[in-house]
């Protein structure tokens, strides 16, 4: 996509214009199905606009934190994401953390309170992000073993095994932001865009 176009789109006067686009520029693999969820941040002044384009969607959003005039936003399909982070190995991986026995709700939250404490701290991410992002277990699993270095490759995510299959996967959420942005560019409302 020509550098013009995307000046033009996250420049623009129009909030909700640049707020949409910023949406589906950031989120399209989400948007298009590929994802189990996203996180993007926006600009608090425009926070509320999510409603809006949300509207009538199975796209469910939370703020996982606002400082400095920016909010971290979770995009997620409410039971898409309860499914996942109930199966036998994510509530593995997120059982250590302090996930055990809640509903989608109170992992959330629980994932809320755990990005903001650790901003407020100056450390970043909670490692378990990972997978509440749908990150292959195996990377999320060396991230956190290997402090966030030593990885194969870096892309969507940083990846620490399954190479071949990290590489397809990133070919995939590249076509699908090309499809995305394609088709909010000829006039497509996100509502139309989601798959």
């Amino acid at each position: 996509m020509p550098a013009e176009v995307l000046s033009y789109f996250l420049k623009n006067a129009d909030q909700r214009l640049r707020l949409a686009f910023q949406v589906v520029l950031q989120c399209a693999p989400f948007l298009k199905g590929l994802k189990v969820s996203c996180v993007i941040s926006v600009d608090a002044g425009l926070y509320n606009g999510l409603a809006e384009l949300f509207r009538d969607t199975e796209i469910a959003y939370h703020r996982l934190s606002c400082s400095e005039g920016k909010c971290l936003v979770l995009f997620y399909r409410p039971d898409e994401l309860e499914r996942y982070l109930h199966s036998p190995v994510i509530r593995g991986l997120i059982w250590e953390y302090g996930y055990s026995d809640m509903d989608l709700g109170g992992m959330i939250r629980r994932l809320a309170d755990r990005v903001e404490d650790f901003s407020k701290r100056g450390m970043g991410f909670p490692h378990e992000i990972g997978a509440f992002l749908g990150y292959p277990p195996d990377d999320v699993k060396g991230f956190i073993e290997n402090e966030g270095k030593k990885y194969l490759m870096i892309g969507y995510w940083k990846v620490y095994s399954n190479l071949t299959g990290a590489r397809m996967i990133f070919k995939e959420y590249d076509r699908a932001k090309d499809c995305a942005v394609n088709e909010f560019i000829t006039g497509k409302s996100i509502r139309e865009i989601i798959s």
